[in-house]
């Protein structure tokens, strides 16, 4: 709808995770370094754990693909709210195995024994668990107990929980799993500058050849989103739009006010808990361009 007006060869703000807009702020980098490292050097569980909103999911993504399918054999979990049977055999399933079995005796030897040829093959087994605030305190514990798998002094599986920041909470309730957790890092909202060089990015990415956001207008959106990427990409999303509708040169602080009128601009709530999912504006626009 947008596109042509303001120059862009794709738009530049939708909310579901695309790696080609990953944005390296200060808190993406550090996160990513810890959670690197503690991947490397099987440490056995790391924690990522963020305000809704903030990215989690992306870069979880980027972190996953960076890493070679040679050396690691990686297993997704991104709905956890499931009967520990059927949470176990989700976790096969995500390894890419379907057994037939529904005896959780044979599931877990199933599993042990997919690690064990891993571990043959020089490969780590990295299980990451999204939205893990979700798992039930029996699934807590199956996790608990996947981190028994040991030969000599190295894990066979490597656990990556990422969830909202009641995980945190969660976790340290439960004695056993918050101790094996080696490494910790929580994603928080940009601060202005950051958040300005994030917008910027996304436009360059998007194919813009100009500045398009004056200094007053980010400083409105910082204000009302308070950093946190999502909301900026909602806000910026539908300031284009009704840019577009007004004819106007650049977006100014009036522009994001008319947008803010127009979407109320929420605080996060329940529904936003799963990362990604495009704006009704967004879809609109899709079906306009």
């Amino acid at each position: 709808m947008y596109l042509e007006y303001w120059g862009f060869d794709v738009y530049p703000y939708e909310i579901v995770p695309d790696l080609k807009f990953v944005y390296n702020s200060g808190h993406y980098r550090e996160a990513m370094t810890r959670l690197t490292y503690a991947i490397v050097r099987r440490k056995g569980a790391a924690l990522l754990t963020g305000d809704v909103g903030c990215g989690k999911t992306t870069l979880s993504r980027a972190l996953i693909q960076n890493l070679s399918r040679k050396e690691y054999h990686v297993g997704l979990i991104t709905n956890p709210m499931l009967e520990p049977i059927e949470f176990i055999r989700e976790i096969l399933y995500q390894f890419g195995l379907d057994p037939a079995s529904h005896s959780k005796h044979d599931l877990l030897n199933t599993l042990g024994e997919m690690m064990m040829r891993d571990f043959k093959e020089n490969k780590m087994t990295l299980l990451v668990i999204d939205e893990a605030q979700l798992l039930s305190p029996t699934n807590f514990e199956e996790v608990r107990l996947l981190l028994n798998y040991q030969f000599n002094d190295r894990f066979l599986l490597n656990l990556l929980l990422i969830g909202q920041p009641e995980l945190r909470g969660i976790i340290k309730r439960i004695e056993q799993l918050d101790s094996r957790i080696a490494i910790r890092y929580h994603l928080g909202p940009l601060p202005l500058d950051e958040m300005v060089q994030y917008v910027n990015f996304r436009l360059s990415r998007a194919g813009a050849k100009r500045e398009i956001f004056t200094r007053d207008a980010f400083e409105e959106i910082h204000r009302q989103t308070k950093g946190v990427p999502r909301r900026v990409n909602n806000l910026c999303d539908m300031s284009l739009l009704i840019g577009f509708g007004m004819k106007a040169e650049k977006i100014d602080a009036v522009v994001i006010r008319e947008a803010i009128d127009d979407t109320a601009m929420p605080e996060p709530g329940p529904e936003e808990a799963q990362e990604g999912g495009a704006s009704p504006r967004q879809e609109v626009a899709k079906q306009g361009s």
